[in-house]
């Protein structure tokens, strides 16, 4: 393994480790115009990249309609949503000027035409130069604390999203805390300990 190659492997997104940086250039679809966004803009905010295959394909718009719809709901827990493809910004405007399921889409769109950042998130499928649905929380220490890859006609869920957000959010403000399965605000959650090994449902009563 050459050294390039190696330090491109330790480049790879891990969960809880810091997530692999970016600088790219975006399409901006509420001023119509280019925009630039780069990893250090996200510093001291809750993150999520959310990837997508590419433009002017058949599950895409569907989910970033979801998305979309949920932009108020994210926008209270001071999450910012980027959209990011292989595709370029031109390519981006045009989905959004023709596809109807992309009208009023409020999200920075990012243009990872060169691949990079598709590759050291290691969703990158080399043959077709195409990305997978992949999902990345980033907290705002840029630590990538979840990772969502599926396959490629699954689409995914804003809701689930934002529950893990929620729950991210409440164990980062929490510490020691952790969020058992469904866990929803109001729920109770885990202190993790070797009292408790065997007893994890009398914790949850």
């Amino acid at each position: 393994m050459s050294c390039c190659e190696n330090e491109f492997y330790f480049s790879q997104v891990k969960i809880d480790t810091e997530a692999p940086t970016f600088d790219l250039p975006a399409y901006d679809p509420i001023k119509d115009d280019e925009a630039h966004v780069s990893s250090e803009d996200m510093k001291g905010k809750w993150t999520v990249l959310f990837y997508y295959p590419a433009d002017f394909t058949f599950v895409c718009p569907t989910e970033l309609k979801d998305m979309a719809e949920a932009k108020s709901r994210f926008d209270e827990l001071g999450v910012t949503v980027l959209a990011i493809s292989t595709d370029t910004v031109f390519s981006h405007r045009a989905w959004v000027k023709h596809e109807g399921l992309m009208r009023n889409f409020p999200y920075l769109m990012l243009a990872d035409h060169g691949l990079e950042v598709a590759s050291t998130y290691n969703i990158l499928d080399e043959k077709s130069g195409i990305a997978g649905r992949g999902t990345f929380i980033i907290d705002p220490n840029g630590i990538c604390r979840g990772i969502e890859v599926t396959s490629g006609p699954l689409g995914r869920n804003s809701d689930e999203l934002l529950r893990k957000i929620e729950a991210l959010q409440f164990m980062a403000a929490n510490p020691g805390t952790a969020c058992p399965a469904k866990w929803a605000i109001g729920a109770k959650t885990l202190k993790p300990s070797i009292k408790i090994a065997w007893e994890v449902e009398a914790q949850l009563q």
